[in-house]
């Protein structure tokens, strides 16, 4: 099966999450990536989370669906391939991801003579080109000294690299721009943007630049709550954690009803001098609407909550570990049409995901495994870069270029 992006050709020359997660995006829709590493492996070859054989499942996770080149980027003839790949011809060619220090042969400039209208797209950490990851760029924006229990001073760095995975989605916002403006003006250009400027920009997006510019505010640790209107997490009485949201009109009203606390909530209401219609009226009163509701989760379990929430179609969720997660939740399965059973060379069966978005116009693409480092470098070097079997054969025992063989698959 094709998908919507079928024939477009990226070459990808990546670490860590952002750019790689932007290839496997547009592979996940169809596109030619291939991805070119060292023959002894990338920063990322044996990142964590391993299996206890030390395969990589970061690496099977964030390269699905790419071909994989192994070359010797520190040697000319090595340059000169990755060069030749980046440049090859053809309007479905010439297109660049990277978030590597492009200098020198790898740059724009160098790059661009040798093909007028590539397309490159460079991430880098900041915008003067420092290094930067998200355990570095969120506390240095304020994001986790206002994460944590309430009243508490320790900051909390979260577990989820949000920004990478949003700037992962700019790098094909960025790509696929620019590829548009290609075909019609015959134009291509360099994209650049940095990890935390996408933070930054997000973070006035979401009003927070303007909460302290504008109202002097900043913003306090409010543990679970949900900042400017009511959400709370509570505990049942078989102790598992629930939480549960009154963002909008509909699902503050569901909320009430399904616990049936309309005359407390309209006497606090009367006494607080506070319409709690109004969402920002929920965050004020917080505390007093979450003494209100206690005694009735408290009183009951989950196997009663659960059907009466699912019921009255509110929002909420059971608090659940990762092991949890991928154990009880049908979303992470086969269940889910995203999903599928995947046998990933080195490390066993598991579910999968292949992309998230489905278009009307093609059938979804299932999941590919990911390659095996160099798992695709001879048919890279003859079919892309029409060397013959003797030059690939002398790059190979020179070292320039390695192939990689499929492990069996591990029983999982």
């Amino acid at each position: 099966m094709a998908g919507v992006l079928a024939g477009m050709r990226v070459v990808e020359g990546s670490a860590f999450v952002a750019v790689p997660l932007a290839g496997m995006t547009l592979a996940q829709m169809g596109a030619d990536v291939i991805r070119f590493d060292r023959p002894q492996g990338g920063l990322d070859a044996h990142r964590w989370p391993v299996t206890k054989d030390g395969a990589s499942l970061f690496w099977a996770g964030m390269n699905k669906g790419k071909r994989s080149l192994a070359v010797d980027m520190a040697r000319p003839e090595g340059q000169e391939i990755v060069t030749a790949l980046i440049c090859a011809p053809g309007p479905d060619a010439g297109m660049f991801l990277t978030n590597l220090r492009a200098r020198g042969w790898m740059d724009y400039p160098a790059l661009q003579a040798r093909r007028a209208d590539l397309i490159m797209v460079s991430l880098t950490g900041t915008r003067r080109g420092e290094p930067a990851v998200d355990y570095t760029v969120n506390p240095s924006l304020g994001f986790p000294l206002a994460t944590g229990a309430e009243g508490s001073a320790e900051p909390v760095a979260h577990v989820l690299p949000a920004w990478d995975c949003i700037a992962g989605g700019m790098v094909v916002n960025a790509l696929l721009a620019a590829e548009r403006h290609r075909l019609r003006t015959g134009k291509g250009q360099l994209a650049e943007l940095s990890l935390k400027d996408v933070a930054a920009a997000m973070m006035a997006n979401l009003g927070i630049v303007g909460e302290v510019a504008v109202n002097g505010v900043d913003r306090a640790k409010a543990g679970n709550a949900l900042y400017g209107a009511y959400g709370q997490d509570f505990v049942l009485a078989c102790e598992t954690r629930v939480m549960v949201v009154g963002l909008t009109d509909r699902q503050w009203r569901g909320l009430v009803k399904v616990t049936e606390t309309e005359v407390p909530l309209a006497a606090l209401a009367q006494r607080l001098g506070m319409d709690l219609r109004q969402e920002g009226n929920r965050w004020l009163a917080r505390k007093e609407i979450t003494a209100v509701f206690e005694p009735w989760f408290a009183a009951r379990r989950l196997d009663e909550v659960g059907p009466l929430f699912d019921g009255a179609g509110l929002t909420w969720s059971v608090f659940r570990s990762f092991a949890g997660a991928v154990t009880q939740d049908p979303d992470l399965s086969p269940d889910n049409p995203m999903f599928a059973m995947l046998d990933q060379p080195g490390i066993g069966r598991l579910a999968v995901p292949g992309s998230p978005v489905s278009f009307s116009d093609f059938a979804r693409l299932g999941p590919v495994a990911a390659p095996v480092l160099g798992e695709h470098t001879e048919e890279i070097l003859g079919d892309l870069l029409g060397l013959g079997s003797g030059q690939i054969g002398k790059l190979m025992d020179a070292g320039v270029v390695a192939q990689g063989t499929r492990p069996a698959v591990r029983a999982a």
